[in-house]
């Protein structure tokens, strides 16, 4: 059996996507998935990047992309009321209901609720009264707004970010990262035993030189 990490933010309309396609695209292997997760912006932050929302041409484009992608795959997908908004009380909300024994993970339930709650209806996903109907509707065991919860999403980021997650959704599996929804079929391929995943080429773009660095 694989075991499958997947680095999310609730924010993301691909994570949304890759989220509701992932079943599929992992039909016929056997497979265990842990949901992880981790604030974007945090993310974004540590690469020095901004967010494709934070840019207004590739905004557009960005937004048009996925309600594209949504009707492609057949998968129910409406632009929330307000995007980006700050996503902290969601996913303290999904780490508060995750079990004591796995307190960084929230189930599959748990995640395809709140991802539902906002990236389905074009409400506010934001909206403190929705927010809380929300909780309400979850039930979680601790409290998303205590210190122990925040201090696990400060935790679960910090842990991505070692793991050399830079955006999101990232899937782990083997030591391997694969980095969006087109990842996908790469993923499965994985999965299925492809001998390219352990030979030369998975290593060798690391030895590319990069003659210009614009970082300053």
């Amino acid at each position: 059996m694989k075991h499958i990490t997947f680095y999310l933010d609730f924010i993301s309309p691909y994570a949304y996507l890759a989220f509701e396609a992932l079943p599929e695209a992992l039909t016929g292997i056997s497979h265990r998935v842990s949901y992880v997760p981790v604030l974007f912006a945090g993310l974004l932050g540590h690469h020095g990047q901004l967010g494709p929302a934070e840019i207004a041409p590739k905004r557009d484009w960005t937004y048009r992309q996925v309600l594209w992608l949504a009707q492609r795959h057949g998968i129910e997908l409406q632009m929330p009321a307000s995007h980006p908004f700050n996503p902290l009380g969601l996913l303290r909300l999904a780490l508060a209901c995750a079990p004591e024994s796995t307190p960084a993970l929230p189930n599959r339930y748990v995640c395809e609720t709140i991802f539902r709650h906002v990236w389905r209806g074009g409400a506010d996903a934001a909206d403190a009264q929705r927010l809380q109907a929300l909780a309400l509707d979850l039930a979680p065991a601790r409290d998303p707004g205590g210190e122990a919860v925040k201090a696990q999403l400060r935790a679960n980021t910090e842990s991505a970010i070692a793991q050399g997650v830079f955006g999101v959704p990232t899937f782990g599996v083997d030591g391997k990262l694969f980095w969006g929804l087109e990842a996908l079929p790469m993923l499965r391929d994985c999965l299925l035993g492809n001998a390219w995943f352990d030979g030369p080429d998975w290593q060798s773009v690391q030895a590319v030189a990069s003659s210009v660095n614009r970082r300053r």
